[in-house]
């Protein structure tokens, strides 16, 4: 399976120009951050409580994008072991955790899209665009990965059927980005709106996860709307 980062990049990209689905950058940056915080958070890596979000388990997760966001999340100069869990970062709200890593977001996609080129489902080209601008192009080769997710998804909104806890954490993240539109046609989005939140307030997912992700929702809803 991909991960939450990846599986956002393909989900944003425009097959008939290799290019990802207008988005404000800015936004964009906050559902890539979002999207790795959340993916922690399913690791067990980090944890929150009503108003805090901190780091429980520092040890490396094998992913060197995860790693880099957890080393981030973690306190200046603490080594791995040397504070207990619930005094890593202890003043550090969801808010704050997004920010400290909105700024790594451009490169966490490219990051993304060398994977799915490395994975055979992307193929990177390079252009010109107006003569003047060096662009990348990503045209799909493969596309049974983006199929998947979006078939998955779809199943998983427009049906009863009990979720992976990975795949409401997705819904959610797209859903708080207004990308629903990128898996459902508009009358679908306002057929399955009580599924969404009826998804949203699982707990499949864990009540810390849960919290996690709606102060995450949160901050990328306000910040799309502001922007847009």
């Amino acid at each position: 399976m991909l991960g939450f980062v990846e599986e956002i990049v393909l989900l944003q990209l425009d097959d008939t120009r290799g290019g990802l689905a207008e988005l404000p950058l800015s936004a964009a940056d906050i559902v890539l951050a979002g999207a790795a915080v959340m993916e922690l958070a399913l690791l067990n890596r980090i944890d929150s409580d009503l108003q805090h979000l901190f780091v429980v388990d520092p040890s490396p997760t094998g992913d060197a994008m995860l790693d880099d966001v957890l080393a981030r999340l973690a306190p200046d100069g603490a080594e791995d072991g040397a504070k207990d869990g619930a005094e890593l970062n202890a003043e550090l709200n969801a808010t704050a955790a997004v920010e400290r890593i909105t700024g790594q977001a451009d490169a966490y996609r490219r990051e993304a899209l060398q994977r799915l080129v490395a994975k055979g489902i992307l193929r990177e080209e390079n252009g010109r665009h107006f003569w003047v601008f060096r662009t990348r192009r990503y045209p799909v080769i493969d596309d049974r990965e983006q199929r998947e997710v979006k078939a998955r998804l779809r199943q998983l909104l427009l049906t009863d059927e009990i979720p992976d806890p990975h795949d409401v954490v997705l819904i959610c993240l797209i859903e708080a980005c207004d990308l629903l539109g990128l898996v459902l046609s508009a009358d679908e989005i306002a057929r399955t709106k009580t599924r969404v939140e009826q998804l949203s307030r699982l707990d499949l997912i864990g009540q810390a996860v849960t919290r996690a992700v709606a102060e995450i929702r949160f901050i990328i809803r306000h910040a799309t709307s502001a922007i847009y």
